[in-house]
């Protein structure tokens, strides 16, 4: 370059051009993501959007003065007895009381006097486990000990607990305002710690501040009921479940009515006839279940009427849907799809890994005809009879489908596949085709989990690698995701799905296809991988349970399985190391077998044989 010439500006102007593009495209996948979602969803969202910009949601909210304790029913009161229960589930009841204590931060990372709808929810840190204390499970499970052992300080150190939260907590201020289903949850775990008490059908009894503490939670809940039914997921079930019980609580029949509707009209809308659960999880398919028992158990008791069709015969249908995928002896469920270990109302303190009190609970509500007298702890706790325990008529059946899943089931062993079809409700997973493969209790072939929704920055690839498609038993091409991220819980350009007679397709927006197929024999398992279209390399995962695993040329070998492949085309096996999230926070190696070919592979077969 000559002397006194200036540097060229080419290299910036790229640089700003790449942005620029980079830009674009995200808005063009935020279109295509809003098109697939529908007008109804992004219609709430952009009203949602619209009220916080004007202030209209913070106007809804107004001023408001922490409320003054007492909170709870004053220790004179007598108690209702405590069921028949046994010794061991008592003693383990008064234990975890006795550990239960109001956390020295309920804030955690986040601002506790900034308004709650001027938050970012992101920036300082994972919030989940900051709202996960404030829903307050320790209420109930005071008023359990309470009515185990009157003379005890459960119930003082339950209306301890109440007040530091209130007292920590003003309205409208700090993270545990900032989310519509965190009031509703709380909602719901003071409705069951009131009725524990056997209080909650006195209304004129409630303590001023109770009541006033209820109704500061359904302003919160109404304030931003946009938002929540543009989620197509819990959020809509239970800010309706909370509306409703903040009603019954409050003797404010048009509360309760309006709580009652909208929450009859979301389990239309996203509950299916075959009760599968719009937001693809196991997990949160039972935090549906938990929010529904409650909410019908909280009716009947209140005498309100009973919620508009079809809710009862979607109830009974989800309830049956997860009795199925769960493992019938330790109650584990699937890892599929996004989990947070949730676990609402957990009476027979199952904990978040043990689905059994939760199935159990609402079997007796939706499908006494199906409940076994199993002894559950938590149904006693509320006064549930056990029904004659008849089979659903298709449990019977080795091949059961319904909406996104495929069940198979043989000589012990079940699969479980994420067939996607039909797509309706956004996916929040890039996990089409991922196929669970349980032996008896253990998961021999899993799923990677959560991770967490916003890990650490030293973590900070965890969210992004537990939702792709590389985290999951399907196949890759080219190493890229299934579809293209358009948001931190949002995918676009979905692919269009097929349903095959054993198994399931896709084809993506290259025009790519994949299609699997099962078939079991006694205890020998045949998994079938076509593909077609433009690609130049494929990698079909398969993540196992951890074990003495030996590699072989052709897969992998263990006292827990063998797995042995072959393609149309040359196939490189190898045993790697991947990564598995068993909770939430928590994550730890995987073993992983991975299966490449190249272009013009067409076909790969997996054979799998269980000892």
């Amino acid at each position: 370059m000559a002397s006194g010439q200036a540097a060229s500006p080419r290299p910036a102007t790229t640089a700003a051009a790449r942005g620029t593009r980079r830009a674009a495209g995200q808005v063009l996948l935020a279109a295509d993501a809003a098109w697939r979602l529908g007008p109804r969803p992004v219609l709430h969202y952009a009203l949602h959007r619209l009220r916080l910009a004007t202030g209209l949601a913070r106007r809804a909210l107004g001023a408001a003065a922490a409320p003054a304790g007492p909170f709870l029913p004053g220790p004179a009161r007598v108690l209702p007895a405590a069921p028949a229960l046994p010794a061991a589930h008592a003693a383990r009841v008064l234990a975890a009381a006795a550990a239960a204590a109001a956390p020295r931060d309920w804030h955690g990372p986040f601002p506790a006097a900034a308004h709650a709808l001027a938050l970012d929810l992101f920036g300082p840190g994972d919030v989940r486990p900051v709202w996960e204390r404030s829903r307050l499970a320790a209420l109930p499970l005071l008023a359990q000990a309470a009515r185990l052992d009157p003379a005890g300080p459960h119930r003082d150190r339950a209306e301890a607990l109440l007040a530091d939260w209130v007292a920590r907590n003003p309205p409208w201020r700090g993270p545990n305002w900032a989310c519509g289903q965190e009031a509703a949850l709380r909602v719901l775990h003071l409705a069951l710690a009131l009725a524990l008490l056997g209080a909650d059908r006195e209304r004129a009894a409630l303590p001023d501040g109770l009541r006033a503490l209820l109704a500061l939670h359904a302003r919160r809940i109404a304030a931003t009921a946009a938002y929540a039914e543009a989620q197509d997921n819990n959020h809509p079930v239970s800010e309706a479940a909370g509306l409703f019980a903040a009603g019954l609580l409050l003797g404010d029949p048009a509360l309760a009515r309006r709580g009652a509707a909208r929450l009859a009209a979301a389990v239309a809308r996203l509950v299916a006839p075959c009760g599968a659960f719009a937001q693809p999880s196991p997990a949160y398919h039972r935090l549906l279940l938990d929010t529904l028992a409650v909410a019908e158990w909280l009716r009947r008791r209140h005498g309100a009427p009973a919620f508009a069709d079809p809710f009862a015969a979607r109830a009974r249908a989800a309830a049956l849907w997860l009795r199925r995928v769960m493992e019938p002896a330790t109650g584990a469920l699937p890892r599929i799809g996004h989990g947070d270990d949730s676990a609402l109302a957990d009476l027979s303190l199952c904990g978040p890994a043990d689905a059994r009190g939760s199935v159990a609970r609402a079997l007796r509500l939706f499908a006494p005809e199906q409940a076994a007298a199993d002894g559950d702890p938590g149904c006693a706790w509320l006064g549930l009879a056990a029904g004659a325990a008849r089979p659903a008529p298709d449990e019977a059946a080795p091949c059961w489908r319904s909406a996104g899943w495929l069940v198979l089931s043989c000589a012990g062993a079940q699969a479980l596949l994420r067939t996607g079809h039909p797509l309706r409700f956004r996916p929040g997973h890039a996990d089409l085709l991922h196929l669970e493969l349980r032996d008896g209790p253990l998961a021999l072939l899993r799923d990677g989990g959560s991770g967490a929704y916003n890990p650490p920055a030293e973590h900070a690839w965890w969210h992004a690698h537990f939702t792709g498609t590389a985290a999951h038993n399907t196949l890759t091409f080219d190493g890229e995701d299934q579809m293209p991220r358009a948001g931190r819980f949002l995918f676009a350009r979905w692919p269009r799905t097929e349903a095959l007679p054993a198994g399931a397709a896709y084809t993506d927006h290259r025009g790519r296809r994949h299609a699997r197929t099962l078939a079991v024999e006694g205890r020998t398992w045949r998994i079938e991988d076509r593909v077609a279209g433009p690609f130049r390399e494929i990698v079909v995962r398969w993540r196992l349970a951890p074990g003495d695993w030996t590699p072989a040329p052709d897969g992998v070998r263990g006292p827990l399985a063998q797995l042995s492949a072959r393609a149309d085309a040359p196939l490189e096996a190898a045993l790697v190391q991947g990564w598995e999230s068993p909770a939430y926070g928590v994550v730890g190696p995987a073993p992983v077998l991975e299966l490449r070919a190249r272009a013009p592979v067409s076909r790969i077969l997996t054979v799998l044989r269980l000892p």
